[in-house]
């Protein structure tokens, strides 16, 4: 089940925060994200989430400014919880 959402958050790899970007619907596997930065399909990356923290994922697709995300260890409900909320 994917909800609709309106998060900032941060993109990063080796766990630095490299670039910002909005998480516009998540799922307890995975996110849809507005990027300001092209990101590439395929690549791994951290997604910094407000009041979650960091959480590893794979592009699995990427369209200019906007890219799916499959986490790769799918988030808590309680996680997914606090983000919808």
């Amino acid at each position: 089940m994917r909800a609709p959402v309106s998060l900032d958050a941060k993109i990063g790899r080796g766990g630095l925060d490299r670039a910002l970007c909005k998480v516009v619907d998540v799922s307890l596997h995975g996110a849809r994200i507005h990027t300001y930065s092209v990101v590439k399909a395929n690549s791994m990356i951290w997604l910094a989430l407000p009041r979650i923290g960091h959480v590893a994922a794979r592009v699995v697709w990427s369209d200019d400014f906007e890219a799916g995300l499959e986490f790769q260890t799918s988030l808590t409900p309680e996680a997914f919880e606090i983000l919808t909320a």
